[in-house]
């Protein structure tokens, strides 16, 4: 297929221009900082980003609450590897080749790989990641939106792939993780709720804020009842042997 228009007359192009030109007035540091980023380290972020959001969402003293938070984080990267998966025959339909093999002048700061362009991979994976995270947990959700922004527009200055790519990434990530997000939560909350209740693993899903567990908390509201009880029969059977010692000194006294 021809794939998108790549003439320089198409405001992608122009825009690919703008943003890639940056890198003739940049200093070379500010070159190094987003290539790592851009390849690397926002995504690196994203990952740590997520086991953040699962070590915050299992401390909770709701062990229902906890296996539905735990499930969508672990939503966020399975939708993140389908949301690749789906991009493969989408990239290979489209054919887009990158954007140094079709204009002069652009500053390719990473190796392509030869893969076409249209649909961004790193644009595609951070979304769908950060809009799992956003399932799971709004703030941390937020702060991964704006990392794969971030991530996109790195990618249009190394000069690997137009602006439409990573529009089109970010809108692939985005639907798949929300579209399939009901699917994934009926089968993966009922895994996430077996796993809580585990004595060996349970932490995994869920750490209650307190000192003691929900089944502690419940042992413990049991003694503290049966103490009542006991004292209450405690008072009624003094109460009945004092009652009786006065009829019998009433009697005596008779």
């Amino acid at each position: 297929m021809a794939g998108l228009e790549t003439t320089g007359s198409n405001p992608d192009v122009g825009l690919l221009y703008d943003i890639n030109g940056l890198t003739a007035t940049a200093p070379d540091w500010v070159d190094r900082v987003v290539t790592v980023a851009g390849e690397y380290g926002l995504i690196l972020a994203l990952v740590l980003l997520t086991v953040w959001t699962w070590w915050r969402v299992r401390r909770t003293d709701c062990r229902e609450e906890a296996a539905g938070a735990v499930a969508a984080v672990v939503w966020a990267p399975l939708a993140a590897g389908i949301a690749l998966l789906v991009n493969i025959p989408i990239r290979g339909f489209v054919g887009r080749p990158s954007p140094a093999e079709q204009h002069r002048g652009i500053e390719e700061l990473v190796a392509v790989r030869g893969d076409f362009s249209f649909v961004s991979d790193h644009a595609t994976l951070a979304m769908a990641l950060a809009v799992g995270l956003f399932i799971a947990h709004r703030r941390a959700g937020l702060a991964g939106i704006a990392l794969a922004v971030l991530l996109g527009f790195s990618r249009v200055y190394l000069g690997v792939h137009y602006p439409t790519d990573v529009i089109g990434g970010l809108a692939l990530g985005t639907a798949v993780a929300l579209l399939l997000s009901p699917l994934a939560s009926a089968l993966l909350t009922p895994l996430t709720k077996l796993i809580a209740r585990s004595a060996k693993v349970g932490r995994l899903v869920w750490s209650p804020k307190g000192t003691r567990d929900e089944a502690g908390s419940v042992e413990e509201g049991r003694e503290q009842e049966q103490g009542r009880e006991r004292q209450e029969d405690g008072v009624r059977q003094e109460s009945g042997a004092v009652g009786v010692s006065r009829r019998r000194d009433r009697d005596l006294a008779a």
